[in-house]
């Protein structure tokens, strides 16, 4: 659902109930400027943020962990998506 800063501010009670179940897209100008969601689905994206390393900043432990490591069995058939790949 998209509403414009001025609708938003109008409607806030219901709007913001709306953006419990689906996220309300708030413009200005006609351009989007907020989204809108709720607490739960803001919750559940923060979960799938994942860090950035660089490769310098790993410790020796990190790095020997990565190098000794082993795929599960349930991922056996990924190599076959690897088994012609060249950089």
């Amino acid at each position: 659902m998209k509403v414009s800063t001025a609708e938003f501010i109008k409607n806030y009670g219901s709007l913001a109930d709306k953006a419990l179940s689906e996220p309300v897209i708030v413009t200005k100008n006609g351009r989007d400027r907020l989204v809108i969601i709720s607490a739960e689905e803001y919750a559940r994206l923060k979960r799938r943020d994942r860090r950035v390393v660089r490769l310098e900043d790993f410790t020796d432990e990190e790095m020997a962990l990565i190098a000794n490591a082993t795929p599960s069995a349930d991922d056996a058939d990924l190599d076959a998506e690897l088994k012609d790949w060249k950089p």
